[in-house]
């Protein structure tokens, strides 16, 4: 079964078509990185012109990869929330008229599922029940996968999520859009040196914060006269990925997991993914990342999500699909 995803929730415009959930045939991907550097992050409106100029020969060239017409895909998948909501009805109204053209089956897939399923594309044995952290620029969260279309979130934020405190600190350190890889390179050359503070909650709960850390590393850079930009990389990284890491651990013992998954933009960081592979080795548990371009928003993910929502007849919409900026797992 072959499934075309349509993915436009940032500032990326993407087509794909994957095979069964699983094989990809085609993922093309036209970033608008340069565009937005200039302004140091996404601006809403640019990227949703620039997603109107694109997602034709986006398309056009995903099928063409894939060595298929649009009468040979078998159901089209998009996105349909969360994201920036001009960016996602660019998708959304696009896969509406192809649908409504072909009368293929059209599915919304929910981005964080997307993430999610990138997993199943970079892993063929990997098949739930698993335990997920889901990290990017909008989310934080472990999640309880337990199957391939139903999930319960354990934990999560209770304030900013993890991508987005680093790009907020890359860019008092003036480092280029996006931040998450130019704070992950610039900390390799720095050391941790700077104390900064830890969250913590009442309870049992198993939560996030990243606010504290953010507001910490800004107030430090503002108010020290010379300091090192590699070791303020450095501390924040460890600070950020520590949280990750100390909160699944405390999962996987409260839960018993055996398997763990990462899905998200922060899972491309290399301290992340050193730090989960080391604690799987200590405490038993499996680590699964998907490869590094399947971390950032791509179609291949949103497709893989949508191959499993159709086999189980979920997320069938009609030409009345909305696009929604908050959408939750």
């Amino acid at each position: 079964m072959k499934i075309l995803g349509i993915e436009s929730s940032c500032d990326e415009t993407a087509a794909a078509v994957v095979e069964d959930g699983r094989r990809v045939l085609s993922s093309i991907i036209s970033s608008q990185i340069s565009i937005h550097r200039e302004y140091g992050g996404v601006v809403p409106e640019i990227a949703s012109r620039n997603h109107v100029l694109n997602i034709n020969g986006v398309v056009d060239q995903a099928l063409k990869e894939a060595n298929c017409t649009l009468n040979e895909v078998d159901a089209i998948a998009v996105t349909y929330g969360a994201g920036l909501i001009g960016a996602l009805l660019c998708g959304v109204s696009y896969a509406k008229a192809l649908a409504m053209s072909t009368k293929k089956p059209l599915i919304a897939v929910n981005h964080l599922h997307g993430h999610i399923a990138a997993n199943y594309i970079a892993h063929q044995d990997l098949t739930p029940p698993y335990l997920c952290l889901v990290v990017s620029g909008g989310h934080t969260a472990l999640v309880d996968v337990k199957s391939y279309t139903e999930f319960s979130v354990i934990g999560q934020t209770a304030d900013d999520a993890c991508g987005e405190a680093f790009d907020k600190v890359a860019r008092v350190l003036g480092l280029p859009y996006p931040g998450g890889p130019e704070i992950d390179k610039l900390a390799k050359e720095g050391k941790v040196s700077i104390s900064l503070p830890k969250p913590k909650f009442s309870g049992g709960e198993i939560k996030f914060s990243y606010s504290g850390i953010k507001t910490a590393v800004v107030n430090y850079c503002h108010n020290t006269k010379e300091f090192n930009k590699a070791d303020v990389a450095a501390s924040f990284r460890y600070s950020a990925v520590s949280q990750l890491i100390d909160n699944t651990v405390k999962c996987v013992k409260k839960y018993g997991y055996k398997t763990v998954a990462v899905a998200g933009g922060v899972g491309a960081n290399s301290l992340l993914r050193e730090e989960m592979e080391k604690a799987g080795k200590k405490y038993n548990f499996r680590a699964y990342f998907p490869t590094p371009i399947l971390c950032t928003d791509n179609a291949a993910m949103i497709a893989s999500a949508g191959y499993y929502d159709f086999m189980e007849n979920k997320g069938i919409a009609g030409l009345d699909l909305n696009a929604h900026a908050v959408l939750g797992l």
